[in-house]
């Protein structure tokens, strides 16, 4: 299955939810695989954003119904992008 990075931030309304329920986080992990995402390792950064999640899921289609629908809440901003393992790029680029 292919990888993808988020990068996300919380919004004003998602650094109160956290505050108040930080286990919040891992039910939204729970909600990621109802939507057939599995979230491989998650971390909380510092810097410009405030949450890394390396993900894997079925095509880019599943990853915009989730950006879709936790954005949609209001709590989060998503940045996604697709990842490739390095020993598929350095194949990829030994067929040329």
């Amino acid at each position: 299955m292919p990888y993808y990075i988020l990068l996300s931030n919380l919004t004003d309304e998602g650094w109160k939810t956290v505050r108040e329920k930080p286990e919040r986080i891992k039910e939204v992990n729970k909600e990621l695989e109802a939507l057939g995402v599995r979230v491989i390792t998650q971390y909380a950064v510092l810097g410009p954003y405030d949450f890394v999640n390396i993900v894997e899921a079925p095509n880019n289609e599943t990853i915009a119904k989730v950006s879709i629908e936790l954005g949609s809440r209001g709590t989060i901003k998503i940045t996604s992008m697709a990842a490739i393992p390095i020993d598929d790029f350095i194949a990829s680029v030994k067929k040329r």
